[in-house]
């Protein structure tokens, strides 16, 4: 009996990978480096996790969950409150409605997807961050962001992937 309980409980705590990646990459993209002007042009850590994992195991991150890792994003970062979590959230609602396009298919297409959605995240936060200050915001430093961002997906992709294969593979 107490070994069905622990494997239960062994398989809740794997279920929590995709969650608790994405908030170490949230954490990780607020840390105060001593790199002038660097947290402006971060790459969007978070968003490349919510892209991986909408395709991969939507089933271990649920909207709720995008919510909060949004809100703990735009609380530690000190972007308006919400302005992640609405990105994200539409970010997540696209890929999940697409994933059977994915499946199946080479990284590239996995790629070129993250390629064709993060620019339009990162134009609706402009858009967002520019109607909530009332000005037009400079679109320099989100464009290396963005620049950045999916140079890096490979590198985070496959990051995940192998927690995938590791802590996933009997959830």
């Amino acid at each position: 009996m107490n070994v069905i309980l622990l494997r239960r409980l062994e398989r809740g705590i794997r279920s929590l990978t995709p969650f608790v990646t994405t908030l170490a990459l949230v954490l990780l993209g607020t840390l105060p480096l001593p790199l002038p002007g660097f947290a402006t042009v971060m790459p969007w850590l978070t968003l490349m996790a919510v892209y991986y994992w909408s395709i991969y195991r939507p089933d271990l991150l649920p909207l709720v969950a995008t919510f909060l890792l949004g809100l703990v994003q735009d609380s530690l970062s000190g972007t308006p409150l919400g302005l992640n979590v609405s990105v994200l959230l539409v970010v997540q609602g696209v890929v999940v409605s697409q994933r059977r396009f994915f499946h199946g298919k080479t990284f590239l297409v996995e790629w070129w997807g993250f390629m064709l959605v993060a620019p339009g995240a990162a134009l609706a936060a402009w858009v967002l961050v520019s109607l909530y200050f009332g000005v037009l915001v400079a679109p320099q430093p989100l464009g290396i962001q963005l620049l950045l961002s999916i140079a890096l997906y490979p590198c985070l992709a496959w990051l995940f992937a192998r927690a995938q294969h590791h802590l996933l593979r009997s959830t």
